[in-house]
């Protein structure tokens, strides 16, 4: 499972809503052999005012926090960092020091999906990658 929260600048968001949709969900894909059907992200554009950071970031900065189901290999970790880097760099301006990634693995159990506990969901894909 993987939940994606996405923060930036209402500017920033507005102008690359799907652009960075489109850099973050192939890399899950990719990296953690994530089926390309399951997009669940979020988009929280702030203003000014509610997203500060230090100076030295520009006006496009980006938090990205995927929530996700333990088991990824620090490889595959490090390989979805350089997609989303990779694939923001080919369609963005967004500067790779601007954006900072979080992954968030909390346990099977700690999850309801579809109405059921996440540790006695059957799932179609592998997490341990």
């Amino acid at each position: 499972m993987g939940q994606v929260k996405i923060f930036g600048s209402v500017e920033t968001l507005e102008l690359y809503r799907r652009e960075i949709s489109d850099a973050v969900h192939p890399a899950l894909v990719s990296a953690f052999d994530y089926p390309g059907e399951k997009r669940f992200q979020r988009f929280f554009p702030l203003p000014g005012e509610d997203f500060l950071h230090p100076a030295d970031r520009t006006k496009d900065y980006l938090v990205i926090e995927v929530i996700l189901f333990p088991g990824r290999s620090v490889e595959a970790k490090k390989a979805f960092y350089r997609l989303v880097l990779a694939n923001l760099e080919s369609s963005t301006t967004i500067p790779s020091a601007d954006v900072e990634i979080v992954l968030i693995e909390s346990s099977r159990e700690n999850w309801l999906i579809r109405g059921m506990p996440g540790d006695e969901l059957k799932l179609n894909y592998r997490v341990e990658v």
